[in-house]
């Protein structure tokens, strides 16, 4: 039999990989850190729930096991779940995060076979066919996969993708084996066809409420009834249609090479090799219409020393020209100036990172575009020079809570400037210059609720000839009441503008309403210029 009609009689195995939890499980891994730093008896995660503004309202899109054991479900109001238990932790939703952990453990798994695709948006489906007898059993393959992903997982067996995940998700016995034609798929509920509403209620009014009730109906009378796609769908899970999947392949890794007959003694004419190589990357790069991000120049000296090079840039490039510049900032803030000793006789160059990068047109009215590149430009260098931790911008972040509105990123991260939102015609002006945390004041008030009369900061005292406000900022409700006493969270903040006898202007916030607290608190927050 030839090779390509043994593998078209190879009988399909695939594994359906459900992580129903992996949204909040996501966001408590990283609450708790690395493994290595976590306590060997931890407790238990407290109930967490993810958010996200709806219409208005915060309401729930994930819910982990602890908050599904407690009657929590997406779809509720956040408010009505604080009220069923209070304390509940909750965090904003964060679809693109869990996309790129979901890629991430993809690519863990493929260890266990080069088939493995995403099932989003919390799933994956493993190809095993060809790859089970280097296992011991079913069992002991689920057992490794389970110890890799570290979530909750459902799993079930199929003959081909679409049955596995059907049984991974709506079988009741998500462990079951199974070959997508035996009794477990026939007795699944129609949900698992993932129908639209429509059609699945136009289903169960016909009375057909399993995919066993749909395979005994001729396919023909269900497409004019009920659409091509469910008939598809069902063909698809009973195994008579195919169901591909498109695993994820990695792009063969970006790697040059020189080696030379006899070592080169001159370290500029490494750095001419190096420029080659780059030229011959940019030729690559621009076939997958990319850019490199982090570069890597190893230079193998004769006696088996090896140095290496490394710079990141802020935007996707593929000029060798900027990247030598880079190169060169990198080898003048080098401590230990290069050595070639005996000479090198290898340069390689490693593109250990690239994003995409589309070619475009310059607009000729454009006249912020040179100044741009130019910005990005300096950020490169002083990146590489100075580390790039230590270059950082400020961006936005969406709280109203003043001191968290903003927060310092390094400046590499950004591909273009952060956008900042726009400030509304009823905010009252901000200060420039911010103590975080506020710095504790005493303050005397004519009235409890009435802006402050007199106030003592650093062991001097103000009197306050003019003053405006209060500018009432809530706190964040749906974050844990913690931090320090003039914290992010727990109490009401009513700010004040003050101008005290020596024309200096302050901004100062009681901390508390009076209904809140017993003794309000009084904190200096800003200078105004």
């Amino acid at each position: 039999m030839a090779a390509s009609e043994q593998r078209a009689a190879m009988k399909r195995h695939c594994l359906a990989l459900w992580f129903p939890y992996l949204a909040c499980e996501r966001v408590q891994g990283l609450s708790q850190g690395p493994p290595e730093r976590q306590k060997p008896e931890r407790q238990k995660p407290e109930p967490l729930v993810l958010v996200e503004k709806i219409k208005g309202a915060l309401r729930l899109v994930a819910v982990d096991s602890g908050a599904e054991r407690l009657g929590l479900q997406a779809g509720m109001a956040l408010a009505d779940a604080q009220a069923q238990i209070p304390g509940l932790l909750s965090a904003m939703h964060d679809p693109q995060g869990d996309a790129r952990f979901l890629r991430r453990l993809a690519a863990r798994l493929v260890a266990f076979t080069p088939m493995v695709a995403l099932n989003e948006p919390d799933g994956l489906v493993l190809d095993m066919t060809g790859c089970m007898h280097l296992f011991a059993s079913d069992a002991a393959l689920v057992k490794q996969v389970r110890g890799a992903a570290g979530l909750t997982l459902h799993h079930a067996w199929g003959g081909n993708a679409a049955a596995a995940r059907a049984l991974a998700r709506y079988g009741a016995r998500a462990h079951a084996r199974n070959d997508g034609a035996g009794s477990d798929i026939r007795q699944l509920s129609v949900t698992a066809l993932e129908l639209d509403a429509t059609a699945s209620r136009a289903l169960r009014r016909a009375g057909l409420n399993s995919i066993g009730d749909l395979a005994a109906r001729p396919m023909a009378a269900l497409a004019a009834r009920f659409g091509e796609a469910a008939v598809t769908r069902l063909r698809q899970i009973l195994g008579e249609a195919d169901a591909p999947i498109a695993p994820r392949r990695a792009a063969a890794a970006l790697r040059f090479e020189r080696r030379f007959a006899e070592p080169i003694a001159r370290t500029d004419d490494a750095l001419d090799v190096i420029e080659e190589l780059l030229g011959e990357a940019a030729l690559k790069l621009e076939e997958r219409k990319q850019g490199g991000r982090k570069f890597a120049a190893t230079l193998c000296r004769s006696d088996g020393a090896a140095r290496v090079l490394t710079i990141e840039t802020s935007l996707p490039s593929r000029d060798p020209k900027v990247i030598m510049r880079l190169f060169g900032e990198r080898i003048d803030s080098l401590s230990d100036p290069l050595d070639p000793g005996f000479g090198f006789d290898a340069v390689r160059l490693a593109i250990l990172r690239a994003d995409p990068l589309a070619e475009f047109q310059l607009d000729s009215e454009d006249t912020g575009q040179g100044a741009q590149d130019s910005l990005n430009g300096l950020i490169d260098r002083l990146s590489v020079r100075l580390g790039a931790e230590n270059v950082q911008r400020l961006g936005p972040q969406d709280s109203h809570i003043p001191e968290i509105a903003q927060r310092a990123f390094p400046a590499m991260q950004w591909a273009k400037p952060p956008v900042w939102p726009k400030p509304q015609p009823e905010t009252p002006p901000r200060p420039l210059f911010l103590f975080d945390p506020p710095q504790p004041i005493e303050a005397i008030a004519e009235v409890p609720d009435g802006p402050p009369h007199r106030f003592r900061w650093r062991r001097t005292m103000h009197d306050v000839r003019l003053s405006e406000g209060p500018e009432r900022i809530a706190a964040e409700w749906w974050r844990r009441k913690t931090g320090h006493e003039a914290g992010r969270g727990g109490l009401t903040r009513d700010y004040y503008r003050i101008e005290d006898t020596a024309g200096r202007r302050y901004w100062i916030f009681r901390h508390g309403l009076y209904d809140e607290a017993q003794t309000p608190r009084w904190y200096m927050h800003g200078l105004f210029a």
